[in-house]
C-alpha cells in the first residue's frame, strides 16, 4: 500500500473529542500532566484554549433536561442508600429532580469558580482511548494508573455531605454525537488545526 493510502486510511478512523480541564485541575497544575498522557498514548492535540467560563455558558454545555437532572438526583439517592445517608435529612429532599437541580447548581459553582482549559484532541478511536486514560468519572472508583485515579479520592458521598459538585478534574466526550456537539459548542472552525505528528508513520503506518 502506498504512503498516500496509509494515510488517508489511518485519517478514516480518526476521530476527535474535546477534553476540559476543570478549575481544580487547573489551579492544581495537572493541564501539563494530562496533556503528556494523550501525547504519549498517540493523540494529537488540535485545539487548545483558556477560558474562565459564565454561568450561563457552564449550563449550557450540559443537557439541563428534566430527564438528565433527575439522572443525577437518582445516582445521588443511589449513593445515599449504600452509605447510609438520610437524603431528606441531608438534602432536604428525596426528589430526584429536586436533587439534580441542587446539583446542578453545584456544577455551575465549580465550573465558574476559576478557569478552564479547553482541548480538541484527535486520533484513532479518541473518543475510547480519552476515557479510559481519564478513567472513571468518580474518583474514588477510579482505577490506579488512570488520570483520576493517580489525582483525586473524591466521591459523591463527600461532595453531597459538603454540597458541592464532585470534584473529578476532567471532562471527556461521551460518544461521537456528544463530541460533535463539544466541539462545536467550544470551539469554532478557526481554531482547529490540522497537522501530521512525526511519529505517526512508526505508530500507524507500519515503518
Amino acid at each position: 500500500m502506498s504512503e498516500e493510502k496509509k494515510a488517508h486510511a489511518y485519517q478514516g478512523l480518526e476521530e476527535r473529542t474535546v477534553v476540559l480541564m476543570k478549575p481544580d485541575a487547573v489551579k492544581r497544575g495537572l493541564v501539563g500532566e494530562a496533556i503528556a498522557r494523550f501525547e504519549k498514548a498517540g493523540l494529537r492535540l488540535v485545539a487548545l484554549k483558556m477560558i474562565t467560563l459564565t454561568p450561563e455558558f457552564a449550563r449550557g454545555h450540559y443537557p439541563g433536561t428534566d430527564e438528565w437532572l433527575a439522572g443525577m438526583g437518582n445516582k445521588t439517592l443511589e449513593n445515599y442508600e449504600k452509605y447510609g445517608i438520610d437524603a431528606d435529612a441531608e438534602l432536604g429532599t428525596s426528589d430526584p429532580l429536586e436533587i439534580g437541580h441542587k446539583i446542578f447548581d453545584w456544577i455551575e459553582d465549580y465550573m465558574t469558580s476559576g478557569p478552564v482549559v479547553a482541548m480538541a484532541l484527535q486520533g484513532n478511536h479518541a473518543i475510547d482511548n480519552v476515557r479510559m486514560i481519564v478513567g472513571n468519572t468518580m474518583p474514588v472508583f477510579a482505577e490506579p494508573g488512570t488520570f483520576r485515579g493517580d489525582f483525586s479520592v473524591d466521591s459523591p458521598a463527600l461532595a453531597n455531605a459538603q454540597k458541592r459538585a464532585i470534584r473529578n478534574l476532567i471532562h471527556a466526550s461521551g460518544d461521537p454525537e456528544e463530541a460533535a456537539h463539544e466541539i462545536e459548542y467550544w470551539f469554532g472552525p478557526e481554531d482547529i488545526q490540522n497537522y501530521n505528528r512525526a511519529d505517526e508513520a512508526v505508530m500507524f503506518h507500519g515503518e
